[in-house]
């Protein structure tokens, strides 16, 4: 944190010294609270902690204030915990009239009165670069997606002409894992239950989905119902994804399927080309399959 234009008066300085030493009464607890607020806490031990309260927090703020090239951001990380600081629970003990709790109160209202001003506009300041943080970060994100989806396209059509189509089935099964892996849908990897080949399976939006790849011809009613009863004989609220690279044929589709939704080469290349991410792609296949019963509208017409 940097310092702002305006700088912090010699009444706020002055105040923060007076807070600090009355919200702890006992000096391990200030030496904790200052060493847990500040960065740079190893001028914490360099400070002679046998002195009084008052004489810590002189030395200590006087220091800060002549490196203020140093120690600007640690000032103001002080400044801002005391102003927030509201539990004076630790004097009770020693308080028995009261006095101690009314002075700390009335030393941190009177810091956060000096201070207001030059609080809110670091605040503000602040705010402004945590969003340019976050924009940062999302930029930094989408390069990242964008190289990763440019690898998995490369890698997508040099499995596309492998003309051995056992092979092309088991590449298409790992390189589809990798897909979900990107977009952080938890995918498992090809099993057997009950004596049944998965090809995978993920999850989005709270949902277990099973997978079934296939890359050789269109999926046909018979392959359709296959994977349905796979489906369906698994899990209460399970749903299914079927990625056939070919498409299905026009006699497979049939409003009895109501458990799976499914994906074709222009889907997967619609979002290897980022022109849709995987997470947007599968909620509007869900819900038009929901709405309309199809399940099967691939990434060109679900954009018409």
């Amino acid at each position: 944190m940097k310092l702002t234009n305006k700088k912090i008066s010699a009444e706020a300085i002055s105040a923060v010294k007076e807070a600090l030493s009355v919200i702890y009464w006992k000096k391990e607890d200030l030496q904790q609270f200052i060493k847990l607020t500040i960065d740079n806490s190893a001028i914490v031990s360099t400070i002679n902690w046998s002195l009084t309260k008052r004489e810590i927090v002189k030395e200590l703020i006087t220091r800060m204030t002549n490196r203020i090239d140093i120690y600007e951001s640690d000032l103001i990380n002080l400044i801002l915990a005391v102003t927030d600081f509201n539990d004076f629970g630790n004097l009770t003990y020693w308080d028995e009239d009261g006095t101690k709790t009314k002075k700390a109160k009335e030393a941190v209202n009177r810091l956060r009165t000096l201070s207001k001003g030059f609080i809110q506009i670091t605040k503000e300041q602040e705010e402004a670069k945590l969003r340019k943080a976050v924009a940062d970060l999302k930029t930094k994100k989408a390069l990242s997606l964008e190289q990763e989806l440019y690898e998995l396209k490369n890698e997508f059509n040099i499995i596309a002409t492998n003309p051995n189509f056992n092979q092309r089935g088991f590449q298409l099964e790992k390189f589809l894992y990798k897909i979900f892996l990107l977009f952080d849908l938890e995918p498992k990897g090809s099993f057997k239950i009950h004596g049944e080949q998965i090809d995978g399976a993920f999850t989005f939006q709270n949902t277990d989905y099973l997978l079934e790849a296939k890359w050789a011809t269109e999926v046909n009613r018979s392959d359709l119902a296959t994977f349905c009863y796979k489906v369906e004989t698994k899990f209460k609220n399970a749903a299914g994804l079927l990625i056939s690279i070919d498409g299905v044929t026009k006699e497979a589709i049939s409003s009895d399927f109501k458990s799976i939704i499914i994906m074709d080469g222009i889907d997967l290349l619609s979002i290897l080309d980022n022109r849709i991410s995987l997470n947007d792609l599968l909620f509007k296949k869900r819900r038009k399959a929901s709405e309309t019963g199809n399940i099967y509208i691939n990434f060109n017409e679900l954009t018409k």
